[in-house]
C-alpha cells in the first residue's frame, strides 16, 4: 500500500474542483459546452469519501477513452447527492451505499434514480479504536465513557454512517446516555484520530470498509455482536432517471465493472497516495498498467 496523508486527501478534493472548473462550459463556450464527440457526463461525488473519489477518476479515464467529456462535481453531503441525482442536476453518483447505509435516501429519491450495477461486494460500517486500546467490542464501550471524553468521533452529519451510529448502534448498546457522537467531516475525524494516536490516547471513531484509513492507521474494528452497524452491502453506480436510455453504451459498460479487494485496494491506494498526489489521472494510468484485466471491457 502507498502511504496516504490528510493533506493528500484534501489536495485531491482541490483537484476535483479544478477538474470541474476546467471541464464545465457556459452558454458561450462553443464546442466545449457540447463535451466530447459523444457528449458530456457529470459525476457527483464527495471527495473525502475515497471510494467515490477513486471510481470517479476511473470513470473519467474510461469514459474519456469512449469519447465522452467527464465533469467532476464536488459535493459535501450524501443527501445533496441523492436529491441532485434525482433532480437531474448531474448524471451519475459513482459509489453509492444504497442497499443499507443510504437506504433512507433511496426510499425518498429512488423512484427518480437508476441503479446501474454494483462494483464491489462486502462493504461494512464500523466503530474502531487504535490497536493499543484494550477494548475489542462495541458492547465494552459501556461504562467507559470517561476514557474517551464521552465522545465518539464521527464524520459528516448527513452521512448514513452517522445515522446508523446515532440512531441504531448507540441506543442498541446503551451508549447514547454517556457518549456524544461528534460530527464534522471525514478529514476532521481523521485528523483527530491521528492526533490521538500520536499521543497514544483513547479514541473511538466511525469508519467503514473499504477505506484506506484502515491500512494507514493502526486501528482495529470493534466487534458488533448485535449487528447494530448494519449488514454488509454492495457499492453501486447510480444514474439519473433515463440515464441508460440516454447513454446506452455507457450503461452497458458500467454494468461490467466488478472490483475485487485487490483491484479496489490498489486503485484507492494509488489515487489517494503520496506518489501521485494532485495527479489522479496518473494514478489511474498506473493502476491500469497493473490491473488491465480487472474486469471485462476495461480500456487500458
Amino acid at each position: 500500500m502507498k502511504k496516504r496523508t490528510l493533506t493528500g486527501m484534501l489536495a485531491l478534493g482541490a483537484a476535483a474542483s479544478l477538474a470541474l472548473a476546467g471541464c464545465s462550459g457556459g452558454a458561450d463556450s462553443g464546442d466545449a459546452a457540447d463535451g466530447g464527440e459523444n457528449g458530456t457526463i457529470t459525476l457527483g461525488f464527495l471527495p473525502s469519501w475515497t471510494d467515490g473519489l477513486s471510481t470517479a477518476y476511473l470513470l473519467e479515464d474510461q469514459l474519456g477513452k469512449m469519447g465522452y467529456t467527464v465533469e467532476m462535481e464536488e459535493l459535501t453531503d450524501a443527501g445533496v447527492i441523492y436529491a441532485g441525482l434525482a433532480g437531474g442536476d448531474f448524471d451519475m453518483y459513482p459509489s453509492a451505499w444504497s442497499e443499507v447505509t443510504h437506504a433512507d435516501y433511496m426510499a425518498e429519491f429512488g423512484d427518480d434514480i437508476e441503479d446501474l450495477g454494483a462494483y464491489y461486494d462486502g462493504a461494512v460500517l464500523t466503530l474502531a479504536v487504535p490497536e493499543y486500546v484494550d477494548i475489542d467490542s462495541i458492547e465494552d464501550l459501556a461504562g467507559q465513557a470517561d476514557r474517551f471524553g464521552g465522545e465518539i468521533i464521527g464524520i459528516e452529519p448527513g452521512a448514513g454512517l452517522t445515522k446508523q451510529t446515532q440512531e441504531v448502534a448507540m441506543p442498541e448498546y446503551g451508549l447514547d446516555g454517556d457518549y456524544e457522537l461528534v460530527t464534522s467531516s471525514t478529514a476532521t475525524m481523521l485528523a483527530t484520530l491521528q492526533d490521538k494516536i500520536d499521543n497514544e490516547e483513547d479514541v473511538v471513531v466511525t469508519l467503514w470498509r473499504p477505506f484506506w484509513a484502515n491500512d494507514a492507521f493502526p486501528v482495529k474494528d470493534l466487534e458488533d455482536p448485535k449487528g447494530a452497524m448494519g449488514e454488509p452491502e454492495s457499492l453501486h453506480f447510480l444514474g439519473k432517471s433515463g440515464f441508460a436510455e440516454e447513454y446506452p453504451e455507457v450503461s452497458d459498460y458500467i454494468a461490467q465493472i466488478t472490483l475485487d479487494d485487490a483491484a479496489y485496494g490498489a486503485l484507492e491506494s494509488l489515487v489517494t497516495g503520496e506518489e501521485y498526489e494532485g495527479d489522479p489521472a496518473a494514478a489511474v494510468d498506473a493502476w491500469l498498467e497493473e490491473h488491465a484485466d480487472a474486469y471485462p471491457g476495461l480500456i487500458a
